[in-house]
């Protein structure tokens, strides 16, 4: 769960901060529905985007996706985002750290999140064991 920054510093990841960056909704079973723009040009944006009949792709997470997206407030690091989990969904989760991982490296690679101190900084791909 360490990477390496450009500097060629370890960087754990436990200890970064994920921060939402898209739009989302709850559905009527209360479980979050992430809004993706369907374009991100500027200039699209401004002239068609709010002419579309669905300017977003919908994504529906499940409840443990949507448990994980609403951890990320921009205020809790993923240790204690992984703690919370282990302690909401116990052994339904397991192996906790790599699926939460892996959950966060998707989340990070469609730009639906970022890490606090990092943004623009490294990418996630560049993992150590």
């Amino acid at each position: 769960m360490k990477r390496r920054d450009p500097e060629g510093k370890t960087i754990n990841l436990l200890d970064l901060i994920p921060v939402r960056t898209i739009s989302w909704e709850r559905n009527e079973k209360g479980l979050i529905v992430l809004l993706k723009p369907k374009f991100r040009h500027p200039f699209i944006v401004k002239h068609f985007l709010s002419r579309l009949r669905k300017p977003h792709y919908r994504i529906n997470l499940d409840s443990i996706g949507s448990y994980v997206w609403e951890q990320c407030d921009g205020n809790r690091s993923v240790k204690e985002v992984a703690e919370n989990m282990g302690q909401e969904f116990g052994e339904k989760v397991e192996p906790l750290y790599d699926r939460l991982t892996l959950f966060l490296q998707s989340l990070e690679k469609n730009h639906f999140i970022y890490y606090k101190g990092l943004q623009g900084r490294t990418n996630l791909n560049c993992y150590e064991n």
